[in-house]
């Protein structure tokens, strides 16, 4: 399948699972593994969020979601709105929903997840100069430091270095930012997951509102537990969260349900690894998806011509290496099309879209337009 019968496919799956399950998909999906910088979740996946699914009528809606975390400001701006705006939000966690995007899963009324579905510990990410580094880490790097140096009454000269570039509004912002995400997760399984939790499955017993605090106080401390789970980017599955007192709904259990959410999943790898597509933000009616611009493609502009008639392109293939050679022309003189014709280059696709032997598909939009602004004309196609 092609990218464009890839994306037809995954519109048509979320039309599908709306009619199965009466509600309003929503899928964002990163491609968790790509060396992108905008891969983690930030500010303007909220805008995207906000622009497809204001002013929606239905009631309920259910957020597919993966995603490697990223920022807290952002998990806590997109929850508040899907609250705002619909009665009943629930999470579907076929893949992984880690850090920030953990944050975001707990927010759920419902949390739906198939058996390779994961959450991650609870987290914050901060920037200690030039490097994004986990919270937790950094806080328990610095309390180990601490007891070092009041046992031994020194410190390696370079541990020394390193703690005295620590100032204390950086130590208090860290210790903060950790606080934050806990209390968050604390008030959202309050206000939400917890809402509709009346009586205890065995005893049958009323639940007030300081066993919902309490309970959900429990699953903040075990979630931000790093001794417990080891590693920030450790995989929870459902049986981890129930085991500390979370109920989730297995995607397993309905057949129908089970095979349209792992298609979707499916359809939106295949799209990462046969395209530039590097996240998806997708309902049934509309999609948009973010690409990763090709860098550093080889182009040669004729010498002595300041408003070249054509530009010869040499756009490597991510995958397989392949290397096309490609023309934009200018001038709509037929000649050059014949001459580079036969040097073997391709006219730039009117599509903007190159499909290697291979199967991975190229988009090529960013660079026609960086093409366009340097010149300061349009090219003919």
């Amino acid at each position: 399948m092609s990218g464009s019968d890839l994306e037809a496919e995954l519109l048509r799956l979320i039309a599908e699972y709306n009619s199965l399950r009466d509600t309003y998909l929503f899928v964002f999906s990163a491609a968790i593994g790509k060396p992108i910088p905008a891969i983690s979740l930030e500010q303007t996946d909220f805008y995207v969020f906000h622009d497809l699914l204001s002013n929606k009528k239905k009631k309920s809606v259910d957020v597919y979601i993966e995603t490697p975390g990223g920022s807290g400001e952002t998990a806590e701006e997109i929850v508040r709105f899907l609250h705002n705006n619909f009665d009943t939000v629930s999470f579907i966690v076929s893949g992984e929903a880690k850090s920030a995007g953990t944050l975001i899963v707990l927010s759920g009324d419902e949390i739906w997840m198939t058996e390779t579905g994961s959450l991650g510990p609870i987290d914050a990410q901060v920037k200690i100069g030039r490097s994004v580094v986990s919270a937790y880490d950094y806080v328990e790097w610095v309390n180990e430091k601490r007891k070092e140096a009041e046992t031994q009454g020194t410190l390696n000269p370079f541990d020394a270095t390193m703690v005295a570039q620590i100032t204390p509004g950086e130590l208090s912002g860290v210790y903060h930012a950790l606080k934050y995400a806990e209390e968050l997760v604390v008030e959202w399984l309050v206000n939400y997951k917890f809402r509709k939790w009346d009586k205890t499955e065995t005893k049958k017993e009323s639940v007030t509102l300081d066993k919902k605090k309490k309970r959900a106080e429990e699953v903040a401390t075990e979630l931000t537990n790093h001794a417990k789970w080891r590693l920030h980017g450790r995989s929870i599955k459902i049986d981890d969260l129930e085991n500390i007192g979370l109920k989730i709904k297995r995607v397993e259990d309905d057949p129908k349900l089970r095979d349209l959410v792992h298609r979707i999943q499916i359809v939106c790898r295949l799209l990462f690894d046969t395209t530039t597509i590097f996240k998806i933000f997708a309902t049934e009616d509309t999609k948009i998806f973010r690409q990763a611009a090709p860098a550093n493609v080889p182009i040669k502009i004729p010498l002595m011509q300041a408003q070249p008639d054509v530009i010869q392109i040499e756009q490597k293939c991510p995958q397989c290496g392949t290397n096309h050679k490609l023309y934009a022309k200018f001038n709509p003189n037929p000649k050059i099309d014949q001459d580079l014709q036969k040097q073997g280059f391709n006219q730039f696709p009117k599509d903007n879209k190159i499909k290697c032997k291979c199967g991975f598909e190229t988009d090529l939009a960013g660079l026609r337009n960086q093409i366009e602004a340097d010149t300061g004309k349009p090219m003919i196609l």
